[in-house]
């Protein structure tokens, strides 16, 4: 073997060190006791079933994990469903605008969510409106649209539908189904409307079953998204009954002034079981729809 080719491998097994470490680390500390976690020793201890037990009781990690999986498995859905609607509708309908408002959704790809915190929480937190007059009178009043914050909002401020909603429409979706249609016939579409079929037959009997691999690989992106979001349910939402795994785990961290490391490891263990296995489930169709997004 050249010695080009062993600094290749070194170089690889390097990475795969540095990649793994941290979970080894979380799964060694996750065994020992306080003492132990706070020594530099990586031998694992013998405290995994009491530290789990203490995380999911005591820190309230169960009532995280269900709030986080309905959140998490309602917004992949709900996404999904939606991405395939609005690509469908891009690629097989005509109607004005329509290359506009396609680039107007990859846009959207280049506004971070950050920039639309401020706006967001004020359209979700705020009450709905007292009465119509009052909101058609600030829709009448172009200084009070361009400076003044609407009378109107939903109301969802510490509910579900609060971390749900703003998260349904994925520009990532609509990009993807839309590369994927592309690639399939027009003649199919062609058939199917003399066969009769309406756009919502069209969609559940032809494109659907022939875009699995992409909605595969769009479920588990968006799973690991929503999955791992932190900034918006804590700004969000203020009751712990209804707060999501990340924030929660925040709340362990600091429950107390003597951070029990070992309860922090094992939930942090835990928190990551969920996208694993959707991962696992859905992982022959995420490799094959990047395979097929890769090659248009």
């Amino acid at each position: 073997m050249s010695r080009r080719t062993w600094l290749i491998h070194l170089l690889l097994v390097l990475s795969c060190v540095i990649v793994t470490a941290p979970i080894v680390f979380a799964m060694v500390k996750a065994t020992q006791t306080r003492a132990q976690v706070l020594s530099p020793s990586l031998v694992p201890g013998t405290e995994l079933v009491n530290n789990v037990r203490a995380a999911w009781t005591t820190g309230n990690l169960g009532v995280y994990m269900r709030n986080s999986l309905v959140v998490a498995f309602a917004v992949t859905f709900g996404k999904t469903l939606l991405s395939l609607m609005a690509a469908t509708a891009l690629v097989y309908f005509q109607f004005p605008f329509k290359r506009f408002f396609f680039g107007f959704i990859l846009l959207t790809l280049l506004t971070p969510l950050e920039v639309l915190v401020l706006p967001l929480f004020d359209l979700v937190s705020q009450p709905p409106p007292a009465s119509w007059e009052a909101l058609w009178a600030w829709l009448r009043d172009p200084r009070a649209v361009l400076l003044e914050p609407g009378p109107f909002g939903f109301g969802w401020a510490n509910t579900y539908f609060a971390i749900i909603v703003p998260f349904l429409a994925s520009a990532t979706g609509v990009f993807l189904f839309h590369q994927h249609f592309r690639s399939i016939p027009r003649s199919l579409a062609d058939a199917a409307k003399i066969d009769g079929a309406g756009p919502l037959r069209f969609l559940a009997n032809v494109l659907v079953p022939m875009s699995w691999n992409t909605i595969g690989a769009l479920a588990v992106i968006q799973f690991v998204y929503v999955w791992d979001q932190y900034l918006w349910p804590r700004i969000i939402i203020r009751r712990e009954e209804t707060q999501v795994v990340q924030v929660g785990l925040s709340f362990i961290l600091n429950a107390s002034d003597r951070t029990e490391w070992g309860q922090v490891m094992a939930a942090a263990l835990i928190t990551i079981l969920p996208p694993l296995v959707v991962f696992g489930l859905l992982q022959e169709q995420f490799m094959r729809g990047f395979a097929l997004s890769s090659d248009k």
